[in-house]
């Protein structure tokens, strides 16, 4: 009877165009040919539909996967005909007591005939090509496996090994659950969804069993037994530290590195709290002297003081904000005021420098019947930039220049003061509102003198006043034996700079 396969398992094979399809027999009409799954399962996934019907013309191939009941009393099975077109499936039990369902061909005769007992099954397989026998899938393997529901377990690594068939594979990585084949993110994170538990979890209760003073406080009394350094309660603010201090423990800082034999009327300050002593202007002339007979030449001297000054002055311009390809529309102008001694040399080979960068530079120098070698010097090399040089002051231009750079007074030619073109060069650089750059200036004031907005020493500064403005040092290349052969105990106050500002202390 149709009725008696009610509640079985079975597999359906419905060729390459609709697949192979698994489930509950729930209905067989043999009046319209048709049999009806529920819970079915399309190729190892679980159909969206509760229930699929087949044609019998559809059907290639059916087989029983498990008959409800006891599995070793079958006894003698009817055939199962659908309607009338005499096509049928014959019933025959394997060796591990599952029914399977063999399609016949189709005859003209649409009697009932005799199926196999479990005696002629083995025959009966025998005539099965052996490609049939072997026509289980991937998907069936596991399907046969259902049936062994005690042995069965969620997650394929963990199934036994006498929980699988004989001649059931071990599946690799992709997991099965309740016949549905699960992708890797599935396997992973998506087991047991459906019994996730609806109680929200109670964050406030939970926080509230944590009581932070008291393990803060358990965490201090063992870091202080223990002799390790103390990390702070809530209640105590950690020292903070800036970008450049090292919070490392190390020696301490010697601020003052640097002693002169005669202690100056002043004292400077660098930026890290190092202390700069001034001298005197004969002790500095005498260091400057010694240099040179270590081979420290005046000619040396002149390029590192002219080095130095330039990368000053073009900070003080405006630097790569100012001086780029893109801003050649707005070229800075500087004027330079030098006298007939060392320290006009030292300007004109500012000048040299600040011509090379682009700077247009104006050099002012009076027409001398003698000047010095070194002069002559410099003018040879300046003549070779676009820089302009002029020997008046008319032609000096009229409108404020980006940058004046002073260098005509000298101590050793103080007679120059009295000179017309000295007051006429004063008069015009403070009538031209632009900032001033002293270099090497004196230390005497002097009425008619010029107010400096920035001021460079060489090597080590001079007690210079008010009117020199902000102090800047220029390390000048003096080694330091040579600072200890005139009695200074110096350590170099520079780090990894040649120009750096000085504060008065």
């Amino acid at each position: 009877m149709a009725t008696d396969w009610l509640g079985s398992i079975v597999s359906i094979n419905c060729g390459e165009s609709l697949g192979v399809y698994q489930g509950r027999v729930s209905a067989v009409d043999q009046v319209s040919q048709t049999i009806s799954l529920t819970r079915p399962f399309h190729n190892g996934v679980k159909c969206l539909v509760p229930e699929v019907t087949f044609r019998a013309g559809d059907i290639t191939e059916l087989k029983i996967l498990e008959i409800p009941g006891d599995n070793q009393q079958f006894g003698d099975l009817h055939q199962v005909e659908l309607g009338p077109s005499g096509l049928g499936y014959q019933v025959g039990i394997n060796q591990n007591g599952l029914g399977k369902l063999i399609k016949k061909p189709s005859s003209s005769s649409s009697a009932p005939q005799n199926i196999p007992k479990r005696t002629d099954v083995r025959s009966q397989e025998a005539a099965v090509s052996p490609q049939q026998q072997c026509s289980k899938s991937y998907v069936d393997r596991h399907l046969e496996s259902l049936s062994q529901s005690k042995s069965f377990r969620r997650r394929h690594n963990s199934w036994s090994s006498s929980s699988r068939h004989p001649n059931q594979a071990t599946p690799k990585k992709s997991g099965v659950k309740n016949g549905q084949v699960k992708n890797k993110d599935d396997e992973c994170f998506g087991d047991d969804i459906e019994e996730i538990l609806d109680t929200d979890f109670d964050f406030e209760g939970n926080l509230a069993l944590f009581d932070k003073a008291a393990v803060f406080e358990e965490i201090d009394t063992h870091e202080r037994r223990g002799g390790a350094r103390s990390r702070g309660t809530p209640n105590e603010k950690p020292a903070r530290y800036r970008h450049d201090e090292n919070i490392l423990e190390s020696e301490p800082i010697v601020y003052r590195r640097i002693t002169v034999p005669h202690s100056g009327s002043k004292e400077f300050c660098t930026d890290s709290g190092l202390v700069v002593p001034s001298v005197s202007y004969e002790l500095h002339k005498k260091l400057l002297s010694v240099a040179e007979k270590h081979g420290l030449t005046l000619e040396r001297r002149l390029e590192m003081t002219g080095v130095c000054a330039s990368q000053m002055a073009l900070t003080l311009l405006g630097g790569p904000n100012r001086l780029n390809p893109k801003n050649v529309h707005q070229r800075p102008t500087v004027a330079l005021l030098c006298g007939p001694h060392v320290k006009g040399a030292q300007g004109i080979s500012c000048g040299r420098h600040l011509a090379n960068h682009d700077v247009q530079v104006i050099l002012f120098l009076p027409n001398f019947v003698k000047m010095l070698e070194s002069i002559t010097n410099e003018l040879s090399l300046f003549s070779k930039t676009q820089g302009q040089q002029v020997s008046s002051l008319k032609d000096l231009p009229t409108s404020p220049v980006d940058l004046v750079i002073n260098c005509l007074d000298c101590p050793e030619n103080a007679f120059l003061r009295d000179q017309p073109w000295y007051k006429a060069a004063v008069a015009w650089a403070n009538q031209n509102r632009a900032p001033v750059l002293s270099i090497d200036p004196s230390v005497h004031e002097v009425e008619q003198g010029i107010d400096a907005k920035w001021s460079l020493a060489l090597g080590l500064p001079l007690p210079l006043g008010d009117h020199a403005g902000r102090v800047y040092l220029c390390d000048i290349g003096i080694p330091q034996q040579v600072f200890q052969e005139v009695g200074i105990n110096y350590h170099s106050p520079f780090g990894c700079k040649f120009v750096i500002p000085l504060h008065s202390a």
